[in-house]
């Protein structure tokens, strides 16, 4: 069966490049539905005199193999990135929205140069005063959120196989902290672990939740 063709293209990026915007910021999470380990937001603005990676698209349609040179190469050529993280303990103490929008204003936090306009993966981000543009499925369309997909991805990814070897027995390297049915019978077995989002459904089972 023949491989979809990519959809991702710079029409936001030129659209707010053309009303004054010089710096636009693509921002995107992940790891918003995992039952451990952190979310995980990257700020991305590209240049526009580079070409974009080859194969870029959404994270998740990507192989790891993928991911990791397109994320190579976007380190390599965009103007600035960053990531910001929140980490379970903070998501259970407010709510998963709430950790997302942290991540990704940290993220922003850490660019040089600052963005000006930011494009966002469906998520109105009210913490910053920044001139913006959510868009639904934004990661499978504007290249700058894809790059930040990518780089999210490829961070927390790593991040999740240091976690495999601080908590072994959950394969955290596998499944990346997401409800696998492998996941779900290690917490049966073992419990839950620190890294654990113990306000999620099927974490603790006497806890109901509304993530």
């Amino acid at each position: 069966m023949p491989k979809r063709p990519s959809s991702i293209c710079t029409t936001f990026e030129e659209e707010a490049r053309s009303r004054g915007h010089r710096l636009v910021a693509g921002v995107d999470e992940v790891g918003r539905g995992a039952l451990a380990g952190p979310v995980v937001a990257a700020a991305v603005i590209l240049d526009p005199a580079a070409p974009l990676p080859a194969g870029l698209d959404d994270s998740k349609k990507l192989t790891p193999l993928q991911r990791e040179r397109i994320a190579g190469e976007l380190r390599r050529t965009v103007v600035c990135h960053a990531v910001g993280v929140v980490y379970p303990d903070e998501i259970d103490a407010t709510n998963i929205l709430i950790a997302t929008r942290r991540a990704m204003m940290e993220a922003l936090k850490g660019l040089r140069p600052c963005a000006e306009f930011l494009l966002i993966d469906a998520v109105q981000l009210r913490e910053s005063p920044l001139p913006q543009q959510s868009i639904i499925h934004g990661d499978s369309v504007s290249a700058s959120i894809a790059a930040a997909s990518v780089l999210a991805k490829t961070f927390r990814d790593r991040l999740m196989r240091v976690y495999d070897a601080l908590h072994p027995g959950y394969n955290f390297s596998r499944h990346v902290g997401y409800g696998t049915r492998e996941h779900h019978e290690a917490i049966r077995l073992r419990g839950p672990c620190p890294i654990h989002r113990r306000t999620f459904r099927g974490v603790l089972p006497e806890v109901e939740s509304e993530n």
